[in-house]
């Protein structure tokens, strides 16, 4: 690994720090300040040239401050003669504007990956895209990993022999059954309908959740809108108990406070993909008796041990077949 450099913006540097500490790497410095009309200047603090360089930045809140510090991050990193540049970022937020389906609308997903590789990226090393389109609006390889093997196996600690996996909606539901067949479980899905990015109804469930034990499984969890009007059809079949789980843990707007006061809710499970933000920690301090954050770390080290090395990261990334 001596021709690897890895280097972090201000979104995430302790999922990076465990990214290197899982490698064996140290964490390149990396330095951002702001000109007095306001810019972003990034300066990496480590020789490129020639090396394998990888920026690890999850897209989250302020999205436009952490998407330009990576775009500068690229930019000077191609600069400074890299071999080649891997953008790692666990968390595409701009994945949810995916398709027109309004008139004159924009399409911030193709958009910001064109960004990207104009700005320098060679590769692309994602986790739990919103939709699979998503994949293919970069036009440099795309290495999509999952979190379905560390979820299952958390949940593989209590008995899933009554066990039934409930995708809020039928775009998801094709991921929860995958992590249902590799956790031995049945699987269900809400009938949704968005009118708002907060507003949704779910008019029933469609699947055997009566006297079971649920888990509510979606990709991202922002402000919880989805999940607890998902609840409330959940209640009406009467499940033995309901928790929940997804891959980034955004939890806006006290989104965390308001699924934990459920008391029907036994547990909340994400991964560090993103940080769970503080402000929620300081508003309701008892989370810690419900919430489970599983580390994605090892994961995305070895893919970019295999990325590094010239080998296959498929074994990583393919749709899971049950285990």
């Amino acid at each position: 690994m001596r021709d690897i450099a890895v280097f972090s913006g201000s979104a995430h540097p302790e999922l990076a720090a465990e990214v290197c500490a899982h490698l064996g790497v140290p964490l390149s410095p990396t330095r951002v300040s702001r000109f007095a009309n306001d810019c972003l200047e990034v300066q990496l603090q480590a020789n490129c040239r020639e090396r394998d360089v990888f920026l690890v930045q999850p897209l989250i809140k302020p999205v436009q401050e952490h998407l330009v510090e990576l775009l500068l991050m690229c930019d000077a990193a191609r600069g400074a003669s890299a071999g080649r540049i891997t953008v790692v970022m666990p968390h595409y937020s701009y994945a949810r504007s995916d398709k027109k389906d309004a008139p004159r609308i924009s399409l911030g997903g193709r958009l910001v990956a064109d960004l990207l590789v104009a700005a320098g990226a060679g590769r692309v090393l994602a986790m739990t895209l919103h939709a699979p389109q998503v994949h293919g609006f970069f036009s440099v390889p795309v290495d999509h990993l999952h979190a379905l093997r560390e979820l299952a196996a958390h949940f593989r600690q209590y008995d899933l022999t009554r066990t039934t996996v409930v995708s809020p909606d039928l775009g998801n539901a094709k991921e929860a059954a995958a992590f249902a067949r590799m956790i031995g479980a049945q699987v269900a899905a809400g009938a949704k309908q968005r009118y708002a990015d907060d507003r949704v109804t779910i008019s029933s469930v469609i699947g055997d959740v009566a006297g079971r034990d649920v888990i509510v499984l979606d990709d991202e969890i922002a402000k919880g809108s989805t999940v607890l009007e998902l609840l409330e059809r959940l209640r009406e079949s009467g499940p033995r108990s309901i928790r929940i789980a997804c891959t980034h843990g955004l939890f806006a707007a006290g989104a965390l406070k308001r699924l934990t006061e459920q008391p029907d809710v036994l547990e909340i499970v994400c991964t560090n993909t993103v940080p769970v933000p503080v402000e929620d920690h300081e508003e309701y301090p008892d989370y810690q008796d419900k919430l489970r954050i599983l580390s994605i770390a090892p994961a995305l080290a070895e893919a970019v041990r295999r990325i590094h090395n010239g080998e296959s990261v498929s074994a990583l990334f393919d749709a899971p077949r049950g285990e």
